[in-house]
């Protein structure tokens, strides 16, 4: 993707659409800027801040949301943002209407940011690059696209791994499960890439691992127990059944039975590895109970600092120039 879409020329952020290219210094500055939305004496809260007051933010779900679309609109409310939920199911381009059209007649509603959520890859990019010319100064954030991108699921994975580790720099980091149809996946794999951590691992069947994962520098496996030897984070992926074509897998029994995390197979990563679930979580089939509650679980983590995250990228949005 050109830089020049998510980047102004300042090399400020005007909209976010996907990990891919974004530099690992305004990577940092976005992670820096959520650590600083969390309570310095209780970093499982969150603060407010008035840095969008009089801003209006319109949350476009075009695919079903809750727990993303529930921490956007929180994040937006911190900032002290009027925030507007668009029922699409409800809405013109459920009775025909373009989405250009219905952009344009939401941007004609004084709108300051678009959070989009859609099932078809590229759509919020093509928004953007329509608002560009219409509307420059709303700000678009691509809350999910297709198998395309869900940028702010990968900085908040991030985020939640710096913030229990430390740093990128001598970390082995697992992603377990549905590479293929994961959205998250290839949003976290460029994110984790660029901030430098140096060996990722990709664990999953072969029919649910993509082709060029290896070219991307990634090590791949198919045994689960291999693929967890000695690593510091493991990030399980839910199966997409939804963006399946085809019986990929035998039954949803025989992947947990090979490719489920439980404690048992969590006992060969590193004592202190974390557990990571981007959600929601299928327990007893991508992860046992055992495990997705237990004390190496920051599942609930990545949930609060979601909120900072998506509260850093809006504030950073509003600020950029024109």
């Amino acid at each position: 993707m050109p830089r020049s879409i998510q980047i102004n020329e300042s090399g400020e952020l005007v909209h976010l659409l996907t990990t891919e290219g974004i530099p690992k210094a305004l990577m940092l500055r976005i992670l820096d800027r959520a650590k600083a939305f969390l309570d310095p004496k209780n970093p499982k809260e969150v603060v407010n801040a008035p840095l969008l007051d009089g801003k209006s933010v319109f949350n476009l779900f075009f695919e079903n949301s809750t727990r993303t679309r529930t921490t956007f609109e929180i994040a937006a409310k911190r900032l002290s943002a009027d925030v507007v939920n668009l029922n699409v199911q409800a809405s013109s381009t459920a009775k025909g209407e373009s989405l250009l059209d219905t952009i344009d007649n939401l941007a004609a509603m004084k709108a300051d940011m678009f959070v989009v959520r859609h099932g078809q890859s590229g759509a919020p990019t093509l928004i953007a690059k329509h608002i560009n010319k219409v509307a420059p100064h709303i700000r678009i954030m691509n809350a999910g696209d297709g198998r395309h991108a869900h940028p702010t699921q990968a900085l908040l994975d991030a985020f939640t791994i710096r913030h229990f580790k430390g740093d990128f720099q001598h970390l082995r980091v697992a992603i377990v499960g549905d590479i293929l149809h994961s959205r998250v996946a290839r949003s976290n794999i460029h994110a984790l890439t660029t901030l430098g951590v140096p060996e990722i691992r990709a664990i999953g069947p072969r029919t649910l691992l993509p082709s060029g994962l290896k070219e991307l520098g990634l090590q791949v496996y198919t045994d689960l127990s291999e693929g967890l030897r000695d690593v510091d984070v493991i990030l399980t992926l839910r199966l997409q059944n939804e963006r399946m074509r085809g019986a990929m897998l035998p039954s949803t029994q025989e992947y947990f039975k090979n490719y489920g995390l439980t404690a048992d197979r969590l006992s060969v990563a590193k004592p202190d590895a974390i557990v990571m679930h981007p959600g929601p979580m299928n327990r007893g089939v991508e992860i046992d109970s055992a495990v997705a509650d237990g004390s190496q679980s920051v599942i609930l983590s990545q949930v609060t600092f979601g909120i900072a995250v998506r509260m850093a990228v809006m504030s950073m949005l509003a600020e950029a120039r024109h």
